[in-house]
C-alpha cells in the first residue's frame, strides 16, 4: 500500500493479444526531525504496472502530479537491456487504486475544487472520477 504522487503520465500499451498494460511511477515522501532538531526528508520512487481494464482506467484518470493511493503486490523480474546486460527490476503490480483529492484552492475563487472527494482510509473503492472532457465513464468498466 502506497500513497504518493505520480512522477509521470501513465503510458498505456497493448500486448499482441490485446490486453492493456499501463506503466507509471509514483514518489512517496517522508520527513522526520533528528534528535538535534534538524528536519530530514526522504523520497522513494516506485515503478507501477496495471493490467487489463484497470490499466485502461489508469490511463483515463491518472496524470503526472496527481496523488493516488496504490494497492498491489511487489514483483521482481529479469530482462536483458539493449547492451546485452541482464538486469533485475522491482515493480508493484497494481490491484487497486484510489484517486486522492487535491486540497488546493481553485485560484481566484477562494473555494475548494469541485467534483473531488477524499475517500476514507477504510474505503476499497476509488473516488468518483472527475472528468472535464466529453468522455463519460461507464460504471460497468470499473474493475472493482
Amino acid at each position: 500500500m502506497l500513497l504518493g504522487n505520480l512522477t509521470r503520465d501513465p503510458v498505456v500499451k497493448f500486448t499482441s493479444a490485446g490486453t492493456a498494460v499501463a506503466t507509471f511511477a509514483i514518489a512517496t515522501n517522508r520527513s522526520w526531525t533528528t534528535a538535534e532538531g534538524q528536519l530530514k526528508e526522504d523520497v522513494q520512487y516506485h515503478n507501477i504496472v496495471a493490467w487489463s481494464k484497470l490499466a485502461e482506467l489508469v490511463g483515463k484518470l491518472l496524470a503526472k502530479g496527481k496523488k493516488a493511493y496504490i494497492d498491489g503486490r511487489l514483483t521482481t523480474r529479469k530482462y536483458t537491456d539493449k547492451t546485452g546486460v541482464e538486469r533485475t527490476i522491482c515493480e508493484i503490480v497494481m490491484d487497486d487504486f484510489i484517486l486522492m483529492c487535491d486540497n488546493k484552492r481553485v485560484e481566484g475563487t477562494g473555494t475548494q475544487p469541485t467534483g473531488s472527494v477524499t475517500p476514507s482510509i477504510e474505503s476499497t473503492q476509488p473516488a468518483e472520477p472527475t472528468t472535464t472532457s466529453s468522455q463519460s465513464i461507464n460504471p460497468d468498466d470499473i474493475p472493482f
